[in-house]
């Protein structure tokens, strides 16, 4: 039998109203993304969310409550890896304890170290924090530097730019949309900047005591400074001991705030607080670390609001 000539009939034997609801679902069905995307940390997932829309399929290996110095390359997360057309994780061996596993076990040579389906978003920015001396006896210290780039919003702007280029690399035939996507994300990210800026002007100078070295690029960036830290070393938890100092530190000199992030446990900077009157707030840190802090813009936003609150 023909097959055009049999098509024709099935379709002339179709009445025009079931024709129609037929085609309408055939048109509602969603585009299939054309890239899949897997971010290790939060941040990265929501910009490239921004930079692509609904033409790519974005996933985060971590979120706002997890560290992501500490997480197992699980299998669903090998699966993820495998099938994935571009990483974008931090680098500066932030996730040097699964990373590296991670993409071995993918067996996916797109996504390996080298590859353009691989980006390092720390190799963009300028690091800070390098450290001059190398010794595990100083705590769990990043021999390239404070990894945690995210902080400064000019750092955004960057990786922003080199992003949108490699999602029109990966993807050519949705290269006009990432470049205009991308446009518009950097022209209201440089408006939010300034006005970020002119409102995080009375912060200038604020004394905190921190609860793990993660926060130097918002340091850098609103001039804040960090007199104390509830960790005695970087990636050692609390003792008894060193918060007994940090008291004693504390009530001879206080500093303004106690800052903790939203996946640290906040014992600590409450035992600290109550015993000191300084006020304990907790920023999130990455998107999704608070209700306010659904995207880019809310993590700067909602940051902000809670430093200022410690003011009034």
């Amino acid at each position: 039998m023909n097959m055009g000539n049999a098509m024709k009939r099935l379709i002339s034997s179709i009445r025009p109203a079931a024709l129609l609801l037929l085609l309408t679902a055939l048109l509602a069905q969603p585009a299939t993304a054309a890239l899949k995307v897997l971010a290790c940390e939060p941040e990265w997932a929501a910009l490239v969310q921004e930079l692509a829309g609904d033409i790519a399929a974005v996933s985060s290996a971590t979120t706002a409550l997890q560290d992501a110095h500490h997480i197992e390359a699980r299998p669903s997360l090998i699966a993820r890896a495998r099938n994935a057309d571009l990483v974008v994780c931090t680098g500066s061996e932030l996730e040097a304890g699964w990373l590296p596993l991670l993409l071995r076990q993918s067996g996916n040579e797109r996504i390996q170290p080298g590859a353009p389906g691989n980006l390092e978003t720390s190799q963009l920015v300028l690091r800070l924090e390098i450290p001059k001396v190398l010794d595990r006896s100083l705590g769990d210290i990043h021999p390239a530097g404070n990894p945690h780039i995210h902080l400064d919003p000019h750092n955004i702007a960057k990786v922003a730019q080199v992003l949108g280029d490699r999602l029109a690399q990966l993807d050519p035939a949705n290269a006009k949309t990432y470049s205009s996507r991308t446009a518009a994300f950097l022209a209201r990210w440089r408006e939010a900047t300034r006005r970020w800026e002119a409102e995080a002007a009375p912060l200038r100078g604020l004394t905190m005591v921190v609860y793990h070295k993660n926060m130097g690029y918002l340091n850098a960036w609103l001039g804040l400074r960090e007199v104390g830290s509830l960790e005695p070393k970087p990636g050692i938890p609390p003792t008894t001991a060193h918060l007994a100092d940090l008291v004693t530190r504390m009530q001879a000199e206080p500093a303004k705030v106690i800052v903790y992030m939203a996946y640290h446990n906040p014992q600590a900077a409450e035992f600290l607080s109550e015993r000191t009157k300084i006020p304990a707030v907790m920023l999130p840190f990455t998107v999704g670390g608070s209700d306010r802090a659904k995207d880019l813009f809310g993590l700067f936003n909602d940051t902000l609001a809670r430093l200022l609150a410690v003011l009034k």
